[in-house]
């Protein structure tokens, strides 16, 4: 069943500040989503509960399985693979809850409201029949990072992984690489609410995990800081495609939102893991600088420069991600169209693709 959730707990003030705005923000469309529900008979579904999305399952570091990438209280927790099959908790009693609540206008969970997969019905129209995920999942090998995001609430997560398993063992991440072999997964998110490089047995992992999923589409987002080392390097030429959260272009500027962090070491670990993957001849994987838009980093001068030291570096792609999270740093110049004119249209926000003639696509 779906722990009870906990209340979140922050170092940091604005981190504290905003969770509270964000949680209010979660209640009061919950209220109004329920309510336009019960006066005009509108119906909801869970496009990853159908097991048609990308995203969103996750396995946590604790073999616990969760509806949603941002389950931090716990409450969207389907059950624990230690006690039962995938199978079973994808189609077992909590999945079937929230879907049933969803077709009956109510959210079964504050998160819904804020997640991808949350879906609107047509009038008349039924939810789809459930099918195992095969396009896509989340496998989470540590809830540890290097890094205090202001957006991200992974201390409490953290407190709600079972019996505090932050880390989840090499056996143990062999046994989820052969799972998303036999859901035959599309697409394997190797990421979550902690920094991947930071687990001791990375070097280890990524290589196993392409072994047993050889044609697999495998990312991996990491802030970079920790991906300093041949070593690693090498463990990750297993993947597909790397970002990196990169938010800013100095020490000051990625420390609004990324507390501890320093741009000189990503920028140094992005350059060269580049150097790196280009001196063996290869084009995977896939290199981008994922740059989150605030007001504070979205200044013309700003995106002129990052442009510039992304070229320096060759990396193959820099993306910009309008967020809302924090809510006071939200980008006025991104909401109002002063992007329009970077790079091209797509899913993340913006992006600029430098390679030319590339044989494969980011996705």
């Amino acid at each position: 069943m779906a722990t009870a959730p906990s209340p979140r707990k922050f170092r940091d003030p604005k981190t504290r500040f905003n969770w509270r705005v964000s949680d209010f923000i979660r209640k009061v469309t919950t209220w109004w989503l329920e309510l336009r529900a019960r006066f005009t008979g509108q119906k909801y579904y869970c496009h990853a509960l159908a097991g048609e999305a990308d995203y969103d399952i996750t396995i946590n570091s604790d073999l616990t399985v969760s509806c949603n990438c941002q389950d931090y209280d716990g409450t969207g927790h389907l059950g624990n693979l230690r006690q039962n099959s995938f199978e079973d908790i994808f189609y077992g009693p909590v999945a079937q809850k929230f879907r049933d609540e969803l077709a009956q206008g109510k959210i079964p969970i504050p998160t819904c409201v804020r997640c991808g997969s949350f879906r609107r019905l047509k009038k008349n129209e039924a939810p789809p029949k459930p099918r195992l995920p095969y396009r896509g999942i989340l496998l989470e090998n540590t809830v540890r990072c290097n890094v205090d995001c202001v957006g991200c609430a992974r201390e409490n997560a953290a407190n709600v992984r079972v019996n505090r398993q932050v880390q989840m063992p090499l056996a143990e991440l062999s046994q989820m690489a052969d799972l998303a072999a036999r859901l035959k997964m599309e697409r394997i998110f190797y990421l979550n609410l902690g920094e991947p490089f930071l687990s001791p047995t990375i070097c280890q992992e990524l290589p196993m995990l392409r072994a047993k999923n050889p044609d697999a589409y495998i990312r991996v987002s990491t802030n970079g800081i920790l991906l300093n080392t041949d070593a690693k390097r090498e463990a990750a030429l297993s993947l597909t495609d790397i970002q990196f959260s990169v938010h800013g272009i100095s020490d000051a500027m990625c420390e609004k939102y990324m507390i501890r962090s320093s741009f000189e070491k990503a920028y140094a670990a992005m350059r060269d893991m580049v150097a790196y993957r280009n001196a063996r001849g290869l084009e995977l994987p896939i290199l981008e600088w994922k740059y989150l838009l605030f007001n504070w980093n979205d200044h013309p001068e700003h995106i002129a420069r990052a442009i510039e030291m992304a070229k320096t570096i060759k990396i193959d792609i820099l993306s910009f991600w309008p967020t809302s999270n924090p809510f006071y740093g939200i980008s006025w110049r991104y909401r109002l169209g002063h992007f329009n004119n970077v790079g091209k249209p797509s899913w993340k926000g913006r992006e600029i693709d430098f390679r030319v003639n590339p044989k494969f696509q980011a996705r």
